[in-house]
């Protein structure tokens, strides 16, 4: 659980919790939200507050004193349950109806401590058939005072039938300067923290996914290796495709993420408009332009659309990288 209750806390988003507050404060709350948008930008936060405000029944938000908020602090709410998908191996995450039962079977009796249940589905999307027909059938027929909180970053993966049974409220990306501030609350040093904050593509849990696994040196191995492209002989481009090659597949997907931004910066460089992501790559990316005529580098951005394609369909990721190096380096090449 949250260690504090307070709206305050929530990262932007300030329209969303007006109207979210507002519907508390007047009872007008649908029995069934769904929080979509990205990952990270803290649509399940949002849920929790909201969750708990209504357990709470002080209004527009929690108290964080009485008994319901201490239970819902601690993790004990017995009017609470909270749902997620399981782990199934080789990164497949699964909502089983054996977890939509659970929740039947508890918000079929009465609330014990607050007016209301409150039910929470972290990544509804995961749901197999089977769980979300039951689900569904649960949101057309809800039993006395329960509502449904489903949060998702896959909007499109949800069946229509449950879309049509729920308010949908989107969260947007966060702005760089608000994931800026809040890596710098967390002690990030200022230079790195504008780095990643510009590489998160408004998403704060991505940006500490970068900061934790390394990401800023797989941000500037993928500059390196564009800037030398043009001497990489074949020996040498074997070697950095096997290097690559050990990343582990989400890492992988980060390297390529940050040489597409590379080469976006370079079209707002040719452009004359736009921020860049890389500022301070800014002198270096211009050097390299001459090599880059604008034709060439939205070839290059098919080229590492292709490669992520193949990298989510479980391609061999060396094999891959020796591909991509080979087309960007003849690319330059072709151009000379």
């Amino acid at each position: 659980m949250e260690e504090a209750l307070s709206w305050k806390d929530v990262l932007g988003h300030e329209g969303n919790i007006h109207r979210l507050r507002i519907m508390l404060r007047d009872g007008r709350l649908p029995h069934a939200l769904l929080f979509s948008g990205i990952s990270g930008v803290g649509k399940k936060k949002v849920a929790h507050l909201l969750a708990a405000a209504l357990l709470c029944g002080r209004k527009d938000a929690p108290c964080g004193e009485c008994p319901s908020c201490r239970a819902f602090l601690a993790g004990t709410h017995s009017d609470y349950v909270e749902a997620a998908p399981e782990s199934r191996g080789k990164g497949v995450r699964v909502l089983r109806i054996d977890a939509v039962r659970e929740i039947e079977k508890k918000v079929a009796r009465k609330p014990l401590l607050s007016g209301c249940f409150v039910v929470l589905v972290d990544d509804v999307d995961a749901m197999n058939e089977a769980a979300a027909n039951s689900l569904l059938k649960t949101l057309e027929e809800p039993q006395g005072a329960v509502f449904f909180l489903l949060v998702t970053a896959k909007r499109t993966a949800l069946l229509p039938t449950i879309l049509s049974r729920v308010r949908d409220m989107h969260f947007g990306a966060l702005s760089p300067e608000v994931i800026e501030e809040a890596l710098l609350a967390r002690g990030v040093e200022s230079r790195k923290a504008h780095s990643l904050a510009m590489a998160a593509d408004g998403s704060l849990g991505h940006a500490l996914l970068l900061l934790e696994g390394g990401g800023l040196q797989l941000m500037e191995d993928a500059a390196q290796t564009l800037f030398s492209l043009s001497a990489l002989d074949m020996f040498s481009l074997w070697a950095k495709a096997e290097e690559l090659g050990k990343l582990p597949r989400d890492r992988a997907e980060e390297w390529l993420l940050a040489l597409s931004r590379l080469l976006r910066d370079m079209l707002a460089l040719l452009s004359g408009h736009g921020t860049l992501y890389h500022e301070e790559k800014r002198g270096a990316l211009a050097h390299v332009l001459a090599d880059f005529p604008e034709t060439r580098i939205f070839a290059c951005l098919a080229l590492v659309r292709e490669t992520l394609g193949r990298l989510r369909s479980n391609a061999s990721v060396q094999l891959l990288f020796e591909g991509l190096l080979m087309r960007l380096r003849d690319a330059r090449e072709s151009e000379r």
